[in-house]
């Protein structure tokens, strides 16, 4: 499915960023001192380095507050009439996280509402927004992915413990014209139930993954997504400048990227540094890519995600002049 975010010349407009990253950190020696593995393994299976881990001191509902309130403080000034927060691991099966979040944000009385979706989360949060936006239903939306990830896998499972971290990105947007820079092009959304099994966890169990077959799916499904969008976009191809994809596996990324033909330089990642952070990849590669520069304005920029369902998804933009710089405010009582 190929959602419009744009109606009658109305589009969604990116106009702020914000991330949120836990400060315990979790190295790969870390790990390699109690699990039968290596930092060699896991560095060339996925590309990680490190992970930040929440732990018990935060929940999903402080990350994607810490998130949200750098992407309101970097943003010009708004007015956020609505929010989603994209997530696999609310804190409370109910109610919803993005009520609390919501509040925690001096937003308190608009519309707030969790969408699962996998690592894909965030890519259906956006499609959302630019629903709501182009529908003349609100001006603005906050949409946030934040996920605690590092907690799902069984402590004792090598292949899956060093996959996951924890974070949360934020993206506030707002009504514009389609010919602004930052407005969202098409988003291209796509699932298929046959092969929930795949990438599954219980609320009571760990998280069970069959690793060779959802690296297929991802990187078919990514590329077809990517091609997709790309045409509805009106792009070629080659006038992608950055490619940001779902930060599942380094490997992933890079076979998506050759399908493509997307040069290295091209494409984005700080999977080393944070590892599988689900719906907040995304979001945290925007802003911590605006922030060290190698995001710039005028950067063609195409986003592209995979996740459990099976999700996928795939949408366009050209990067407006966010630096995603500012520091957040703290709240009474939550320092961190």
């Amino acid at each position: 499915m190929t959602a419009a975010a744009v109606v009658g010349g109305r589009a969604a407009v990116v106009c702020a960023v914000g991330a949120a990253l836990p400060p315990y950190i979790v190295s790969n020696a870390d790990l390699t001192a109690r699990l039968d593995t290596t930092d060699e393994w896991i560095r060339s299976r996925t590309g990680i380095s490190q992970r930040h881990v929440a732990g018990a001191a935060l929940s999903t509902t402080d990350l994607a507050v810490r998130a949200g309130a750098q992407a309101l403080a970097d943003g010009e000034p708004v007015s956020v009439e609505a929010l989603v927060v994209a997530t696999t691991t609310p804190d409370r099966c109910c109610p919803a996280t993005a009520p609390a979040v919501a509040t925690r944000l001096g937003l308190n009385g608009i519309p707030a509402y969790d969408l699962a979706a996998g690592c894909t989360g965030f890519l259906y949060a956006l499609a959302t927004a630019a629903g709501l936006i182009v529908s003349g239903t609100v001006r603005t939306v906050l949409a946030i992915g934040a996920d605690r990830l590092a907690a799902l896998p069984d402590p004792e499972d090598r292949r899956t413990v060093p996959l996951f971290g924890d974070g949360a990105g934020a993206v506030l947007l707002r009504r514009g014209s389609e010919d602004e820079t930052g407005a969202l092009g098409p988003v291209v959304l796509g699932s298929d139930g046959t092969g929930a099994d795949l990438i599954r966890a219980s609320r009571f169990g760990a998280l069970h993954m069959d690793g060779s077959e959802v690296f297929r799916h991802a990187v078919d499904r990514m590329t077809t997504a990517s091609c997709q969008a790309t045409a509805a976009a009106g792009w070629e191809l080659g006038d992608i400048d950055r490619l940001v994809p779902h930060q599942a596996n380094s490997r992933i990324t890079a076979f998506v990227a050759r399908r493509l033909g997307v040069p290295d330089d091209r494409r984005l990642s700080d999977i080393a540094e944070t590892g599988n952070t689900g719906a907040a990849s995304i979001p945290l590669l925007l802003a911590r890519s605006a922030a060290d520069g190698r995001l710039k304005p005028g950067h063609r920029t195409l986003l592209t995600a995979f996740g459990a369902g099976l999700t996928w998804g795939a949408t366009t933009f050209t990067w407006p002049g966010l630096s995603a710089a500012a520091t957040p405010p703290k709240e009474a009582g939550h320092d961190w």
